[in-house]
């Protein structure tokens, strides 16, 4: 049975298809359309997953939506009935888009599909829609390698549910709790965003890097850490919590939030692009702790509810790779599993799952380490397809084996370059864990900086992840279990710390940021901290390979590891797409399959 999952229409759309509990491909549109977050139908990843395999659309029984657009549709009317005669002009413009294709999925969905294959028979497909946060819970729950567990899905808002409980037993998932939009913990961290001049739905991850910056102990802190629980959200210590509406507007206007309004609450302006203050960071820390509060809140009451050991996440913000950290650290659940694609991507996966699980009622098999592959789901090119691109340049030589292409990358990296590296298949999700990769040496103290001016061309104050083995990195870091999916920041072991001044906390971003505090400076942040990425040998074997020859060379076990991509750009999807960045930055060498460029 192959069921194909879609989402689309918000925000990165993408597909997945699966054969029984086996996912044979998922990929994001914005990789083959090049455009960040792509919205649009995604049918060109629908069509090039058809390709790929090799299959037809004949073949493909099912097709399931990952939400259910009525549903979402009656929300936004009802918002609107209640707040009028307030956002007639949001309302307007909900109307275009709505009207111009979110109403419309089922045609639209079959379109497509005439337009791939003219033989299509939409009689022949079974279409099915499931529940936004149902698909989120489904994407976390059904790949992890528990028999039964605790799901927490908290976003910005589905149909009508921001959050939502769950416990998952063998195929079955069944709903505790629900928390309603407007009260939404996701949008909360979306207004700080929109706030700080970031890019909503985008770039809430950058307020989670600037948060760092913050000072706790700094009067401003405090002061604003009293004011968001005064006057912007209530939280409960049984999970619930509420906002307080009058200080938001994204019900009924086009902005998050009134910019004089919060100008007035926190006594500063709203962030021009490029200015960057310690107040501006200092908030920005202050949202991050009230975050950090309200999700583990809902751990402790879920943990309650269920008893059971075992927590999955998804939804945006299981993204908040801080707050995942912190759970596992607090030790609520002896295990926590993170679907490396929580966001709206991630739905298209959860949305096949939730139909061969729940409406088709098949049997789960459980898959250690887990049933998703490393993530590593994407389109791979072979040899021949690779030559056929880079075989117009004359500066590139190819490697016998993979240990000689391991031993002479190794080698770039110990002297200071910085490798475009491109391998096998791409990773579904927004991190690259090391096949769409740019890769440097961590020991370097300059590279923090050189990568984010010189090559990504984006904030200086963006921290970069380690990509370390799996079996070194709790001598480095103070972590339990693993991180092969870059989603927990744990600290960096006191041993590897250097001294900083007493006044550290005082210090300037600037002093801050350009002050080596560890042996491994450029993959600690400011606050002692790493976003890590555990490399397993038998699950990321050529990967696992390339950072074992570096720590044979170097006797460090690790690799900087960030997205082969540059600002506002999707990672690289082919070998023209690798080129091309390689081309325009800064990068030293591009590996690509078993052959190495040089400028």
């Amino acid at each position: 049975m192959k069921i194909l999952g879609i989402s689309a229409y918000y925000h990165d759309s993408a597909v997945c298809l699966i054969e029984g509990n086996k996912i044979l491909y998922a990929a994001q549109e914005e990789r083959f359309s090049r455009i960040k977050n792509d919205a649009n139908f995604p049918i060109l990843a629908l069509k090039n997953c058809l390709n790929y395999l090799n299959i037809s659309l004949s073949e493909i029984e099912t097709i399931v939506y990952y939400e259910k657009p009525f549903l979402k549709f009656e929300r936004i009317l009802n918002t609107y009935l209640s707040t009028a005669p307030l956002g007639l002009q949001s309302f307007i413009h909900a109307m275009k888009v709505w009207t111009k294709d979110k109403l419309f999925i089922k045609q639209n969905l079959f379109d497509a599909l005439k337009s791939i294959d003219k033989q299509f028979d939409r009689k022949k497909i079974t279409l099915l829609f499931s529940a936004h946060h149902l698909s989120h819970a489904a994407s976390t729950f059904f790949p992890s390698p528990f028999e039964a567990a605790a799901i927490l899905t908290v976003d910005g808002v589905g149909e009508y549910a921001t959050t939502s409980l769950y416990h998952g037993k063998g195929n079955k998932i069944e709903q505790l709790k629900e928390i309603h939009f407007p009260h939404s913990i996701g949008l909360l961290y979306s207004a700080i965003t929109y706030f700080l001049d970031f890019k909503v739905n985008i770039d809430e991850y950058k307020v989670m890097g600037l948060a760092a910056y913050g000072n706790a102990e700094s009067e401003d802190t405090k002061r604003f850490i009293q004011i968001i629980e005064k006057e912007l959200i209530s939280i409960d210590e049984n999970g619930h919590f509420e906002l307080n509406m009058k200080n938001f507007s994204f019900h009924h206007t086009l902005r998050m939030v009134n910019d004089k309004k919060w100008e007035q609450l926190f006594g500063i302006k709203k962030r021009k692009a490029f200015e960057l203050t310690q107040t501006q960071c200092n908030l920005a820390f202050a949202f991050q702790k009230i975050t950090e509060k309200a999700v583990l809140n809902l751990c402790y009451e879920i943990k309650k509810m269920t008893q059971s050991n075992n927590l999955c996440l998804a939804g945006g913000v299981a993204l908040n790779s801080v707050i995942n950290g912190i759970i596992k650290d607090k030790k609520i659940f002896e295990n926590v599993f993170i679907t490396p694609a929580s966001g709206d991507a991630g739905g298209a996966l959860g949305a096949a799952f939730s139909a061969y699980y729940l409406h088709f009622n098949q049997a789960r098999t459980i898959k250690l380490p887990d049933n998703l592959q490393n993530s590593l789901l994407g389109n791979s090119y072979s040899d021949a397809e690779i030559f056929e691109i880079i075989k117009q340049y004359p500066n590139y030589e190819e490697c016998k084996n993979q240990e000689e292409l391991c031993a002479k990358t190794a080698k770039f990296i110990a002297e200071g370059k910085v490798i475009g590296w491109f391998q096998g298949k791409m990773e579904f999700g927004p991190r690259a864990l090391g096949n769409r990769s740019i890769l440097a040496d961590p020991r370097n103290e300059t590279m923090q900086l050189h990568l984010n001016m010189k090559i990504k061309n984006r904030e200086s104050f963006r921290p970069f992840a380690p990509a370390i083995l799996e079996e070194e990195a709790h001598k480095y870091f103070d972590m339990e279990g693993n991180s092969p999916y870059m989603l927990q920041v744990h600290k960096v072991k006191k041993e590897w710390l250097k001294p900083v001044p007493e006044n550290y906390p005082q210090l300037d971003i600037r002093e801050k940021l350009y002050l080596s505090k560890s042996a491994i400076p450029s993959v600690t942040h400011v606050d002692f901290s790493a976003r890590i990425q555990t490399v397993n040998k038998k699950e990321h074997s050529l990967f696992w390979q390339l950072i074992n020859t570096f720590f044979n060379l170097t006797r460090c076990p690790m690799l900087i590891n960030t997205s082969f991509n540059i600002k506002d750009e999707p990672i690289v999807c082919s070998p023209s797409d690798a080129y091309n960045c390689f081309i325009k930055t800064g990068m030293d060498v591009l590996v690509i399959g078993n052959y190495i460029l040089r400028k």
